[in-house]
């Protein structure tokens, strides 16, 4: 037992009989992930952001599809759409008695705002909210935001696990490899990369049509290069370490030496370029919607909300603010969580901390 206690007290102190707590690689990324205070409110609010999209059906809000014409264009408030409604009809006929030089509203302005009047008392749809207004159609913008929110982070998501699942095996496999194999694979990696990406992606979209699986398809068609080529270089400079030669040594087989030892050396980076790719397929989803080859009605993401705002920004401004602001916030919120991952990671940043 004494001896046990000694042990056991020589493993907690160093040479000069100070005590030292044992640190996992998870834990001094963390440590040094909460220095990075840009990373770390990016990280809360990319998970606000998430976390809101999963719960989105459960939300207290409007439906994301349903249309009230009478509610078309009705800017942020929060008083019930009926007095937005009136407000809207008072002023636009204020406009046009100013127009045409009548001091008073005609017969017929008074009779359209009486009826006006007994519609929204007597129908409970008026008493609607709409904090951050409606779009053309009527529709909740908050609702269409928070939903087109879901279609754009899934589809960043499933891009960036894309890219990880090919890119990591096709890297690791050709760094590992080497030789003949690692050129053939290479060689077709670069030819992947000579094709106009985009292009690709807008000729597969017209041909097969607007659909969200084959926008998933398509996006994630070539994301998986950039990749390929990190975790290649990773593996190559890693190969011939010392701890590879000794599992090597032992019998272990390839798949096991790149997996077990060789990938988890470069988690690091491949959690970081994850980080930053997200935003990137997000980008290129608001991109191919902008010109109408994203998602279709009624679903939306934040590039077809951009894209529909447009249209009217001079007039209904917050139509585009909405979405745009929304998208640039997250977007911004990853990009400092990658920088901070990818510091938080980097061996080189321990004497930086």
């Amino acid at each position: 037992m004494k001896n046990r206690t000694n042990k056991k007290t020589a493993a907690e102190v160093n040479e000069f009989n100070q005590a030292m707590k044992p640190d996992s690689l998870w834990a001094d990324a963390w440590r040094r992930l909460k220095k990075n205070r840009m990373a770390l409110i990016g990280l809360y609010i990319s998970l606000f952001y998430i976390v809101l999209a999963l719960i989105a059906p459960v939300l207290p809000i409007h439906s994301y599809e349903e249309q009230v014409l009478d509610h078309a264009y009705l800017p942020p408030s929060l008083k019930p759409a009926g007095e937005v409604m009136l407000e809207k009809q008072l002023a636009y006929d204020k406009k046009v008695m100013e127009v045409k030089g009548l001091s008073e509203p005609t017969e017929e302005m008074k009779a359209q705002i009486a009826q006006m009047k007994a519609d929204i008392a007597s129908n409970p749809i008026h008493q609607r909210r709409y904090i951050l207004g409606t779009d053309s159609l009527g529709r909740d913008m908050l609702s269409r935001t928070i939903y087109g929110g879901r279609i754009s982070i899934a589809i960043g998501i499933i891009g960036t696990v894309t890219a990880l699942l090919i890119g990591i095996i096709v890297g690791s496999v050709s760094g590992y490899a080497g030789g003949m194999s690692d050129n053939i694979i290479m060689r077709f990696v670069d030819i992947m990369y000579g094709l106009p990406y985009m292009l690709v992606v807008i000729i597969m979209m017209a041909i097969l049509g607007r659909n969200v699986a084959i926008l998933f398809i398509a996006i994630a068609l070539v994301s998986w290069l950039t990749i390929a080529r990190v975790v290649r270089g990773q593996v190559i400079s890693l190969k011939n370490s010392e701890f590879v030669q000794a599992a090597r040594s032992m019998g272990a087989s390839s798949g096991h030496i790149i997996f077990r030892h060789l990938l988890p050396n470069t988690l690091g980076i491949i959690i970081a370029y994850a980080t930053l790719s997200m935003p990137e397929f997000i980008m290129s989803e608001s991109f191919l919607s902008f010109l109408g080859l994203g998602v279709s009605a009624p679903l939306a993401s934040w590039g077809s909300l951009v894209s529909d705002g447009v249209k009217g920004m001079e007039l209904y401004p917050w139509v585009l603010i909405v979405p745009a602001l929304v998208m640039t916030v997250f977007l911004f919120s990853m990009n400092f969580l990658g920088d901070g991952l990818r510091d938080a990671f980097d061996p080189q940043s321990k004497n930086r901390a």
